[in-house]
């Protein structure tokens, strides 16, 4: 069982800058692929951003590209996701996400995560 917790949501104007953590639980966090994706209010749950556990390699949603990185420390079991130029179009739940079966390329597919978050508030005002 793998338990995410995330934090660092807040409330942040109009090209400011937030940084999400999210802290794992499990011995083998350094096996999971991870990821983030973020929930609108009446909207679908979409992709942002994923980073492998083989090699580090990173994807993101075109609307966050150049804008937002994922990276990772496995020694603190831990992902985070640096958001800068941040607009009212992000405000969102945002929500942690691990895949434990290996694959060794950055997931999308919010199917084939095995392990989710509780999420973290991110409110952009204009």
């Amino acid at each position: 069982q793998v338990r995410l917790v995330e934090s660092g949501g807040g409330l942040v104007q109009a090209g400011g800058s937030l940084r999400l953590s999210c802290a794992a639980s499990g011995r083998t966090f350094s096996n999971y692929n991870m990821g983030w994706f973020r929930q609108a209010p009446g909207k679908e749950r979409e992709f942002v951003a994923a980073i492998t556990w083989s090699s580090g390699s990173t994807t993101y949603a075109d609307s966050v590209k150049g804008r937002f990185t994922i990276s990772r420390d496995n020694a603190k079991n831990t992902v985070y996701l640096q958001m800068n130029s941040l607009k009212p179009e992000d405000t969102a739940v945002y929500y942690c996400t691990a895949d434990t079966s290996l694959r060794v390329y950055p997931v999308v597919r919010q199917s084939l995560y095995d392990y989710w978050g509780q999420g973290t508030q991110v409110t952009v005002s204009s």
